[in-house]
């Protein structure tokens, strides 16, 4: 028996003899079946062969994501607090030098996981640290795997302590969440986003997409709607799901004009 993963999203499913017979959340339009067709791997194989790679951003903002790439490739997000360590995002590898670098950090108070595309392990994750898992109820039913320390929260924020809260803002997911972090970017503020708010190539724009592989948009109503609840929020950082993906400065300025240009090409406008 083996807990199986899908090759193309990372997604874990419960122990069984053979793989599904397909990943439901690559089925949906928002990700997608590789041409080649499914494919999986199980949690022996990837700790055979890839490892976890740390990188510190900035005090107390620690970030992991395996080598070589799996997946889809995001990364994930260690933010110590004074009572204890969140992790942002999930990545499916947990191997024993990331496990060990943050039981030695003081383990994790909660995860929080900002759609279902990077559920991946967290099951895993949760058992290794006893801790809590916080998902958007809206977004329950891509759960492949229950666990008990899953934790389904309702409304549009949700207050994690030391001041980080859980802001849902939807779009590419009802249930879509981002993090705003106060203290972070020496008290300016960060907000991490997942692909909830997609981080562009050019660090001075970021988009929102429905489906980021299949290029299908958002409406102009919906990418406007969440811009206007970040509007009470202090930040001037946006760290990303992907490497390199950081707004480091200005990011409400980003968000702004980067929503008014969408909106605009919706409607047919272009200078």
């Amino acid at each position: 028996m083996s807990i199986y993963l899908c090759s193309t999203c990372g997604t874990s499913y419960p122990k069984s003899e053979q793989p599904p017979a397909c990943c439901p959340i690559c089925v949906d339009e928002r990700q997608y079946v590789p041409s080649s067709g499914q494919e999986w791997t199980t949690i022996d194989k990837l700790l055979a062969s890839h490892t976890n790679c740390w990188k510190l951003h900035e005090p107390h903002l620690f970030e992991i994501k395996t080598s070589p790439s799996f997946a889809i490739a995001q990364r994930a997000f260690l933010i110590q607090t004074p009572s204890g360590n969140i992790l942002w995002d999930c990545i499916s590898l947990l191997d024993p030098a990331t496990e060990h670098i943050i039981q030695a950090l003081g383990g994790l108070k909660a995860i929080a996981i900002s759609h279902p595309h990077y559920y991946t392990t967290m099951q895993e994750w949760a058992q290794a640290f006893d801790a809590p898992v916080y998902l958007h109820e809206y977004d329950k039913e891509w759960v492949m795997r229950e666990d008990k320390h899953l934790t389904f929260w309702q409304g549009d924020t949700l207050d994690l302590g030391d001041g980080l809260t859980l802001l849902r803002l939807g779009g590419h997911f009802p249930g879509g969440t981002v993090l705003h972090w106060p203290q972070g970017a020496a008290h300016k503020g960060v907000l991490m986003s997942g692909d909830i708010i997609q981080v562009a190539p050019d660090t001075r724009r970021v988009s929102f997409m429905w489906s980021y592989p299949n290029m299908l948009p958002l409406s102009g109503a919906t990418v406007e709607r969440m811009a206007d609840t970040l509007i009470p929020w202090k930040f001037d950082r946006i760290y990303g799901a992907f490497d390199g993906k950081a707004v480091l400065c200005d990011a409400k300025g980003v968000i702004e004009r980067s929503v008014k240009r969408y909106v605009e090409l919706l409607k047919g406008y272009q200078d």
